[in-house]
């Protein structure tokens, strides 16, 4: 039996699902790509075209994907762009995202290119794209001109000369015309710096023609910014083509509403990027003509929109006086009528309404105008409202709930009140009914059913009593929800601390019983992120103990190694600068250690307390040791200011003479641990014998200490060395032992 066919809804949820896969976890980009691209040909639905041209876009726009990954997928997405932006009855929300897509991939191809220049076919398909996008360019509907004026920044961007010498250590994301080396096969330098400057100036268009299109004109300023910041180079043709901009020309046209909002757009757009780049540069030789600029399209905009400066309507002239006098006086306060309410229930809606008004009464604002509308009109009408009106209406509706409240049963009379006894026509009936005392009346009403009467005549109060409101307690979170929501509060922390910048005047040290965020700068966050890295095996990592064998079972996803990991990341990052981190968490490392050892030996429950710090120093070592070089004092820096030395960390320092650039350095650092440091003095000279036996280019540098701390192991040593020479010849060869 044939499956039945998915209808079109059902495959986009399905779609979505994946979506929201790789959302959650971006290793999964690839297989959904690769699975969705036959999905999404040019000769697929529109429903499925739509979706798959925005999914692309997404996923090469987010920086969630590292850069490696995202240029092996543009390989694979390309022809399929291709293919859908050179369709001309293309559906205009696809087109968009192509060329969403397109302005992501084209650095990344650029530098595919650079280190693959045997692929062309690649290069030729981009091209392809490229100039689809450019011919389109003018004609497109104003949409997807604002995204070719995006695709156009990247080309821009990637065929000009960047600002960074050293493209290899500088931003992986800054491609630009100088990683093209001058004999490339197929990436002509000249020619595409030629066709960027092409570029450059036909998107200046738009400002040096004063158009009116305010969607166009607010899309080029918004992209000129990160082209005046990366490119400086580009910076005084864009800035005098905007100072050249008048975009208050539509001011001369009927001010219609629509012109007013097209001319404030533009005028606003404009005035905020000449502020931004005035801030940014405060030395720039053109920040006078900026500021020139900015206070004068200021003073035009509020001649223009500023109803103050505009001529006054005549004002009543009075009978008798002079008829050119205007009438100064204040006006009187606008007053309100406020009717006390009538008897009878009411609800809450009652006691606001002022208006006698039915219609007006019965309108329900929420079935007629969007919640987000309605709160923006009763906050601006509300902002405008004069103090004492709107002081007076919030007393009415004090008085009317006071009044309310006020309402009270009646007092009974006993001299008056009926007895609820049927009467008898055929009875004797005095002239009047004898009255009972007050208790017996107040007994026979509470022992009565109530009167219906009476109950619809009482206000009805419940109405005006709001609920009491209780959160919903939250769902329970088993521990890999927990360790995911750990992760994602760990991470912003650590964009904190990047976005912090380090302060210029240094402060004293603390030692170990800091307050941590005490002054919530980036000493304090990184006081944090350590302790809480290091310090969760004390109590945030739960342990769980299993009873049949007395063994410690640790989880096999902790949140301690997460934050490890990332301070690892952290501190290579720069690690030349960020090497006190490194040994403020490295010590805080070595404190739990200490205490988890004492804690395991006095435990009842024998288990083996984690070695994290020996771990982490040894990573950390390995991590930074393939850059350093000859003059680099940061190895020194760091032996010394660990909390403690084993010997593999010697070892790591004994491999670096494997280079014979580095023997100095390591000869040196261990030199300071012998003087500096007497604990590990034995190690450092142990390390030195070894180096002096092992490499033979370090052994005058190392003969020198050891000649001082050890003279006779040098001494044996050299005999040794000595009495295996072995004459051959005129030439004798010495071998170490």
């Amino acid at each position: 039996m044939a499956t039945p066919q998915l209808s079109v809804p059902d495959q986009i949820r399905q779609l979505e699902g994946a979506r929201k896969l790789v959302l959650g976890d971006v290793s999964y980009y690839p297989q959904v790509i690769q699975a969705t691209l036959p999905i999404i040909g040019p000769s697929a639905q529109v429903e499925f075209r739509r979706w798959g041209a925005e999914f692309l876009a997404e996923a090469f726009a987010t920086p969630a994907i590292p850069l490696h990954q995202k240029e092996t997928l543009s390989l694979l997405v390309l022809e399929t762009l291709k293919l859908l932006v050179e369709d001309v009855n293309q559906d205009v929300m696809v087109l968009r995202s192509v060329i969403q897509a397109a302005a992501s991939i084209y650095p990344l191809a650029i530098r595919w290119i650079i280190n693959n220049s045997y692929d062309t076919s690649t290069w030729e398909r981009m091209t392809a794209i490229k100039a689809r996008i450019l011919r389109i360019w003018d004609t497109a509907p104003t949409t997807i001109r604002v995204c070719c004026i995006k695709f156009v920044q990247r080309v821009v961007l990637a065929q000009t000369q960047s600002i960074n010498p050293e493209p290899r250590r500088g931003d992986p994301l800054d491609i630009s015309l100088i990683m093209i080396p001058p004999n490339h096969p197929v990436l002509d330098g000249p020619k595409l710096e030629a066709e960027a400057s092409g570029l450059l100036d036909r998107m200046l268009g738009a400002l040096q023609d004063n158009s009116t299109d305010a969607l166009i004109v607010d899309a080029t300023l918004n992209t000129l910014s990160i082209l005046v910041r990366a490119r400086p180079a580009t910076s005084n043709r864009i800035l005098n083509t905007i100072l050249n901009f008048n975009p208050l020309k539509l001011a001369n046209s009927p001010l219609t509403p629509k012109n007013k909002v097209l001319i404030k757009s533009m005028e606003k757009t404009t005035r905020m990027l000449l502020m931004h780049l005035s801030r940014r540069n405060p030395h720039n030789p053109q920040a006078g003509r900026i500021q020139q600029y900015v206070e004068r399209l200021m003073r035009s905009r509020a001649e223009i929109f500023d109803e103050g400066s505009r001529k006054r309507a005549l004002a009543e002239q009075s009978d008798g006086l002079d008829t050119k006098r205007q009438r100064t006086g204040t006006l009187p306060h606008p007053q309100i009528e406020i009717s006390p309410l009538k008897p009878g229930p009411h609800s809450l809606a009652d006691v606001f309404t002022f208006t006698n008004n039915e219609g007006v009464k019965h309108f329900n604002v929420g079935d007629n105008i969007p919640a987000d509308l309605a709160a923006k009109i009763s906050v601006t009408t509300i902002s405008r409202l004069d103090p004492q009106l709107l002081d007076r209406a919030i007393q009415g509706v004090r008085d009317r709930l006071t009044s309310l409240y006020e309402v009270r049963q009646e007092p009974i009379n006993p001299e008056t009140t009926p007895l609820d006894v049927e009467e008898d026509e055929d009875d004797y009936e005095p002239d009047y009914y004898a009255a009972e005392d007050t208790e017996q009346i107040l007994n026979k009403l509470d022992s009565s059913p109530p009167d219906e009467r009476r109950e619809l005549e009482k206000p009805a109060l419940g109405g005006l009593k709001l609920p009491t409101f209780e959160l919903s307690s939250p769902p329970a979170l088993n521990a890999d929800q927990a360790l995911r929501v750990g992760q994602g509060s760990v991470t912003r922390v650590f964009e904190t601390m990047r976005a912090l910048e380090d302060p210029s005047i240094k402060k004293p040290k603390a030692g170990i019983n800091r307050l941590a965020a005490s002054s919530y700068d980036r000493d304090s966050w990184i006081t944090v992120i350590t302790r809480l890295g290091s310090r969760t095996s004390s109590g945030l990592d739960d342990v769980s103990v299993k009873d049949e064998d007395s063994k410690v079972a640790l989880p096999t996803s902790r949140l301690s190694d997460s934050i490890r990991e990332l301070l690892f990341n952290y501190v290579l990052e720069d690690f030349r600068k960020r090497i006190e981190v490194a040994v403020s968490w490295l010590s805080e490392e070595w404190y739990n250690d200490q205490i988890q050892q004492r804690t395991a030996s006095s435990s009842p429950v024998p288990h083996n307390a984690p070695a994290n710090y020996d771990k982490w120093a040894l990573r950390l070592l390995d991590g930074f040791f393939p850059y350093l070089h000859a003059q680099d004092k940061v190895l020194t820096r760091f032996l010394s200011e660990l909390p403690e030395l084993n010997s593999g960390m010697f070892s790591r320092v004994k491999a670096l003479c494997r280079d014979p650039s580095l023997v100095s350095l390591a000869l040196t650092s261990l030199y300071y641990l012998i003087m500096m440091r007497p604990p590990v003095r034995g190690l450092a000279l142990d390390t030195i014998q070894e180096i002096w036996t092992e490499y033979e280019d370090s052994r005058p540098m190392a003969a020198k200490y050891l000649q001082r701390w050890r003279p006779s192991f040098l001494e044996a040593a050299q005999h040794g060395v000595a009495g295996s020479e072995t004459p051959v010849g005129a030439s004798t060869t010495v071998v170490a032992t």
